[in-house]
């Protein structure tokens, strides 16, 4: 069980999300009152089964777990506002640009996504700072740490060969935007560099 644990990241991810959640269960199942017992034990019985619904599913050899959607679970990041999920899931090119309010690389770097607009199944969001809350999804998966950051997502259908989002800091040209939606709509073969 130990190779298959060591080989699995996904099993891996499971196993220590189903550890932390009995250990929440045993430090609130501890804390109550004597009343409060009787009830906890049920909770710590359900807890202690869906343990070892696990460990008996990673011992079988059971591939991929499937893991719950973004933001259905307790203290979850909420998932991506409505049309951004709407443009990944119909296939297009999403560019995010996170900027800060009366920055001047900011100012220009949102200039400079308008010119994406004459690209075909791209979708662009230009997020001020203040609403990254609402992104925090993506902001996290591409360990988003400063603005104005340029936050490009690959098509859905290439989404899972390689990363499926990068992220640029600082002032971007037109250019560098548009090569970074080439690059994220990329589809092929790679070859190792050697200096």
């Amino acid at each position: 069980m130990r190779e298959k644990l060591n080989e699995n990241p996904i099993a891996q991810a499971v196993l220590v999300g189903v550890l932390l959640v009995a250990a929440v269960v045993f430090l609130f199942g501890r804390m109550g009152g004597a009343g409060e017992a009787e009830e906890e034990g049920g909770e710590s019985a359900a807890g202690a089964a869906a343990v070892a619904a696990v460990a008996a599913e990673l011992e079988a050899g059971a591939g991929a777990i499937e893991l719950p959607p973004p933001g259905s679970g307790i203290g979850a990041p909420p998932p991506p506002p409505r049309p951004v999920v709407a443009a990944f899931d119909a296939g297009n090119t999403v560019v995010l640009l996170f900027v800060r309010d009366g920055g001047i690389d900011d100012r220009l770097v949102a200039q400079a996504v308008r010119r994406l607009n004459a690209i075909g199944r791209v979708s662009t969001f230009v997020v001020p700072a203040g609403q990254l809350a609402r992104y925090v999804s993506i902001a996290q998966g591409v360990d988003l740490n400063r603005v104005p950051a340029l936050v490009v997502l690959r098509p859905k259908r290439l989404a899972g060969e390689h990363d499926s989002a990068s992220v640029d800091y600082g002032f971007r040209s037109a250019e560098s935007i548009v090569q970074a939606v080439v690059d994220a709509r990329y589809h092929g073969g790679t070859l190792a560099y050697h200096p």
